[in-house]
């Protein structure tokens, strides 16, 4: 099959009728039942049944339709890094971080380096890892910013800094005078715990795990501010990253360290295949220098 026809046979499989397809792909109808027709005369077998005026997909089609959706979704993709390539501006530098980083850390990077290089523009988004991954592959973004990622084919990491995870109380539990928490102090305390899905959530689970502490889980949470503002609110205690525990905002909050230390990496990811510019290299640099300032605050 032609990619044209690949197009029009997807079309008309996905909306049901020649009609919604020639609006779809901004042509007139005849033109779209012309090109199925030639599909079908090189195939050697029907797409479509006409049954009640409705065009119904053969069995043949619905087999097709799995392998060509794969194609549509791959050419898609190369329109997209097409047009990203073209709108793309040296002067701007596209970036995106997991949530945690956006509250705090993320926004005062970039404004202290627009103190020295305010020609700069930015274009800021929080993705989650998988969604930033993507939006590299379609050179959507320049850099992307995340703990522990996991890093797939096409994109290539950069450890920036170290963290370590922390424990977040309500002012009023009382933990003793210790410096640090270990997880049997908190075996009957409340505890928001922090999703699976996310690195850093598989991360505590597998220290919780070969712990063999129970905790009183009492709520789940994929963004890690949002367990703070639990926190905040006096719903129960937390383990989070070193970036939400130094980010501000939600007082009335102890924050201490964990003990023993459970470190992540903090990740620049870029695509593999795409240089960076040089002011997106420049801010990279100054990134870096950020992420150590922050996480030499104190808490």
């Amino acid at each position: 099959m032609r990619l044209r026809q690949i197009e029009v046979f997807h079309a008309v499989y996905s909306r049901g009728s020649v009609t919604k397809a020639a609006e779809v792909l901004n042509v007139s109808q005849p033109s779209v039942s012309k090109v199925l027709a030639h599909a079908e005369q090189q195939l050697g077998y029907s797409l479509f049944d006409r049954e009640s005026g409705k065009l119904v997909p053969t069995p043949e089609a619905h087999q097709l339709f799995a392998h060509v959706a794969t194609v549509y979704d791959s050419v898609d993709r190369l329109r997209n890094v097409a047009d990203n390539l073209r709108t793309a501006e040296t002067g701007r530098v596209r970036i995106a971080a997991t949530p945690a980083f956006g509250i705090d850390l993320l926004p005062w990077s970039v404004a202290t380096y627009r103190e020295k290089h305010s020609d700069t523009t930015f274009a800021v988004e929080t993705l989650h890892h998988n969604e930033i991954c993507s939006a590299l592959l379609e050179s959507r973004l320049d850099i992307g910013l995340g703990f522990d990622p996991v890093v797939m084919p096409g994109i290539a990491e950069e450890t920036l800094a170290h963290g370590s995870l922390y424990v977040l109380t309500p002012p009023d539990v009382d933990l003793g005078a210790k410096d640090v928490v270990t997880l049997n102090d908190l075996a009957d305390l409340p505890f928001i715990k922090l999703d699976n899905r996310g690195p850093l959530g598989r991360l505590l689970s597998t220290h919780i795990e070969s712990s063999g502490v129970q905790l009183n889980t009492v709520a789940y949470v994929e963004t890690y501010h949002v367990a703070k503002a639990l926190v905040s609110y006096g719903a129960g205690i937390t383990i989070t990253d070193e970036v939400t525990a130094k980010s501000d905002g939600h007082a009335n909050i102890k924050v201490r360290p964990l003990e023993p230390d459970i470190g992540f990496r903090i990740s620049a990811l870029r695509s593999d295949n795409v240089p960076l510019s040089i002011v997106s290299q420049q801010f990279l640099a100054h990134l870096s220098t950020s992420i150590r300032e922050f996480l030499e605050k104190p808490v």
